[in-house]
């Protein structure tokens, strides 16, 4: 190997950039180069021990052991480890960095060892210790970095006050408009940066799916000689994977910070169970350009709140069942390979060095495909949010309309929010490839109507029973036709029941005549 300064390039013009299958080569070469040097040494360290008895293999062998679990932990370092270049065994990732970059400058002419230095110098920065698809310790850091470049005031005991009475009277209010009982033992006010911490855990199940897809992307653009001979570099592109949609959820959710209501935005509880939660802040900003008493925009978003609460708490399959209709979805979401593939390409030169950076700060996009089967899932997920935004909806109108003199207003300005979404929550569906938008809002909550007169309360929310009650997309194009169909099948089951009793009595009247 050689390490010497004469191994770069000289100044002057810039090097053609090296396609990324050559890179792997020269990464082979460069193995075989250690691995021959690497025996040689060996060879020359058994002799010494030899000669001198021994004594320090034992403390030798602790050292390598030692260095190989380390570099388990970190995959480049576990690269630069597995190439003889110390990187593994806890030495100066620097030094090692340099010496492989002029190593690998040797076997590849014409490659820039500086600018290779400078690519694994950036990709070791941005991966933190991250496990899974996402790394969550960046997407932490970045969402409250970002939340805190605007003014995030702590909500004070006289903000909680007034949502914790709307909380109670709102609980009131509902038990009149549906049978499923108190959801919530108490409420809750926070800040951005505190709804961005204790969502997280809610975010993770949700977004995970399309994090996989992605990583899973990157990972498939390596040539086969990499993942087969340097499984190293599948861990530095994964790690890299992870971090990346890190960094795209941390802004995401930063952004969508300014704009939430409450826990149950997105149409389910993010939250704690049982607690009510209301962001000041965000009601504050919602309510200055309604005209409409801050009092009673704040009892409406309260109802909204523990009515999702309700629904949730005593449903017990309907989470598990939202987030496996977003695992269905996420499976046939496709990641904006050109964008992938351009930046890997690029990352050896100092334009690529800067789109590295660009892709951090604008993400990668994900695009749904059109086929039966993601028309199919989708399909799933955007009923099952209609289901229960609807139920909210008609549920909440319900109890407001007669408590409430601006509930319509209310109800028509908040359905025309969640089936469009705000910016920020456009702007989140196209960073983390998830739509959590009802588009069947108004139909869905105009067949829990219909199915609220036809059937009184009890039998309107039996339907949550279980899945295979629910109401079908097919039956969301026509409301009225499923609540009067099923009316239609029970009549006929009672009118067939009559017909059986009438002929066993026409019979036993028979029998007793002769």
């Amino acid at each position: 190997m050689n390490d010497h300064p004469e191994s770069f390039p000289p100044g002057g013009d810039e090097p053609e950039p090296v396609p990324f299958e050559d890179i792997v080569k020269g990464l082979e070469g460069l193995g075989a180069d250690v691995e021959r040097e690497e025996t040689e040494a060996q060879q020359r360290s058994a002799g010494e021990q030899a000669e001198r008895g021994g004594q320090e293999q034992p403390e030798a062998s602790a050292q390598q052991g030692a260095g190989g679990a380390e570099a388990g932990a970190n995959p480049l370092a576990g690269l630069l480890g597995a190439l003889g270049l110390g990187g593994a065994a806890g030495g100066d990732m620097g030094e090692s960095l340099s010496k492989f970059a002029a190593g690998l400058g040797q076997q590849m002419p014409g490659f820039d060892p500086q600018m290779l230095m400078m690519m694994m110098g950036r990709i070791q920065s941005l991966m933190n210790s991250g496990e899974g698809p996402v790394n969550w310790a960046l997407a932490r850091d970045v969402a409250r970095t970002v939340s805190a470049s605007q003014p995030d005031p702590t909500p004070t005991s006289g903000e909680l006050g007034p949502i914790e009475d709307a909380v109670r009277l709102a609980e009131h209010w509902l038990d009149e408009a549906t049978a499923l009982p108190a959801g919530t033992t108490g409420a809750l006010a926070w800040s951005r940066a505190e709804w961005i911490e204790k969502t997280l855990p809610v975010w993770k199940q949700l977004v995970e799916p399309v994090a996989e897809r992605m990583t899973g992307a990157m990972s498939g653009l390596l040539p086969e000689a990499a993942a087969g001979a340097a499984a190293p570099i599948t861990g530095i592109v994964r790690q890299m994977g992870g971090s990346l949609f890190g960094h795209q959820v941390g802004t995401a959710l930063a952004q969508l910070a300014t704009e939430v209501l409450g826990s149950s935005d997105i149409g389910l509880p993010l939250g704690p169970d049982g607690k009510a939660v209301l962001l000041p802040a965000n009601v504050t900003a919602f309510s200055a350009g309604l005209e409409i008493p801050a009092t009673e925009v704040r009892l409406y978003l309260a109802m909204r709140e523990v009515a999702y609460h309700r629904l949730f708490a005593h449903v017990p399959w309907l989470k598990a069942h939202v987030l496996g209709a977003v695992e269905a979805y996420a499976r046939g979401i496709t990641v904006d390979q050109s964008r992938i593939e351009e930046l890997m390409r690029n990352a050896q030169s100092p334009e690529g060095l800067a789109d590295l950076q660009s892709v951090f700060e604008e993400g990668i996009t994900f695009t749904a495909p059109d086929n039966p089967q993601q028309r199919a899932a989708l399909a799933r997920l955007e009923t099952i949010l209609a289901l229960t935004e609807g139920w909210v909806d008609a549920v909440v109108n319900a109890a407001a309309a007669p408590n409430l003199p601006h509930a319509a207003a209310l109800r028509e300005t908040l359905r025309r929010r969640r089936a469009s979404g705000g910016p920020a929550e456009q702007t989140f569906s196209a960073l983390v490839g998830l739509e959590m938008r009802p588009r069947r809002l108004r139909d869905a909550s105009r067949l829990w109507a219909s199915l609220g007169d036809a059937r009184g309360i009890d039998g309107r929310d039996d339907l949550w029973a279980h899945p295979d009650l629910l109401p079908t997309a097919e039956d969301l194009d026509d409301p009225d036709g499923f609540v009067h169909r099923d009316e239609i099948d029970m009549s006929g089951l009672a009118d067939m029941f009559n017909e059986d009793e009438n002929e066993k009595k026409s019979g036993e009247e028979e029998k007793g005549g002769e």
